[in-house]
């Protein structure tokens, strides 16, 4: 049994489906671990839901910020955008029982046996792992519950851009979705930054700081697999694995065997 991690598929499934078969993926035997952003700009946003949820146990998946996005848009808290291609999904006889399922996915994902989480874009640095597992629950309990709809209108906001524990529900509600689906950057001290996009070290990231540079007091002794910032094309070190490598955007889709760190990657065509 192999266990293969793969960052933002965003609708491109036949890409994926090109990896699986590089890999010899077998669903009745493999994992397969999905670092969110199934679905948006790319074209088999529909089709990739329709893949993924076939796989049944044999797939994990994490939430990202465009898979939160789509549950907002359906409920008509936001803005179906063009660019992102969803419609489809709206439209099939089968799309409402796929945004259920979605509604049902994980923030974070802890591996059973290997040293391994999963999270979209990160984990908060002052936060020890029973902490992430903790505040990973709060919003998914809320996102599975009566409660789904007020969360969904409520969680768009960059604030607030810090932890302290007197923060109200829908603020730590807000600030867990942030940390774990949109955050890139951090001031010194911490505090989310929600607006810079560019590459660690480019003109204009003055003193932000990659989220996972920050020190951490609380070691996870687990290797944090994210995707989100493709910017970083497949970023590895010590503490983490970024496995975005920007495959709407017309680089490459990339995926990952645990067992023995072999990257099987396709380069694919500019969708978005």
């Amino acid at each position: 049994m192999a266990t293969y991690l793969v960052g933002d598929i965003q609708g491109c499934l036949d890409d994926l489906l090109h990896l699986l078969d590089q890999a010899q993926f077998n669903p009745q035997q493999d994992q397969l671990w999905l670092a969110g952003d199934l679905v948006a700009r790319g074209p088999q946003s529909l089709e990739t839901l329709r893949f993924v949820k076939s796989l049944g146990d044999a797939a994990t998946v994490v939430l990202g910020n465009h898979d939160l996005h789509l549950l907002a848009v359906a409920k008509g808290f936001a803005k179906n955008k063009k660019k992102d291609k969803t419609q489809a999904i709206f439209d099939a006889p089968d799309g409402e029982a796929l945004l259920d399922w979605l509604r049902q996915q994980p923030l974070l994902a802890e591996h059973p046996q290997h040293p391994l989480v999963m999270v979209h874009a990160g984990v908060p640095v002052d936060w020890t792992l029973t902490q992430a597992h903790q505040q990973a629950r709060q919003v998914e309990n809320v996102l599975r519950s009566e409660r789904a709809e007020w969360l969904l209108e409520n969680m768009y906001g960059d604030g607030p851009d810090a932890w302290r524990d007197d923060l109200n529900e829908l603020e730590q509600l807000r600030y867990t979705i942030n940390a774990f689906t949109r955050m890139r950057f951090c001031y010194p001290d911490g505090r989310l930054d929600m607006a810079c996009k560019l590459s660690p070290g480019d003109d204009g990231v003055g003193e932000l700081v990659p989220w996972f540079e920050l020190p951490r007091p609380q070691p996870l002794n687990k290797k944090i697999i994210f995707g989100h910032w493709a910017a970083l094309m497949g970023h590895e070190d010590t503490q983490v694995i970024g496995l975005d490598t920007g495959c709407v955007w017309g680089n490459s889709l990339t995926m990952l065997r645990w067992e023995d760190g072999q990257r099987f990657v396709t380069e694919c065509p500019l969708y978005a």
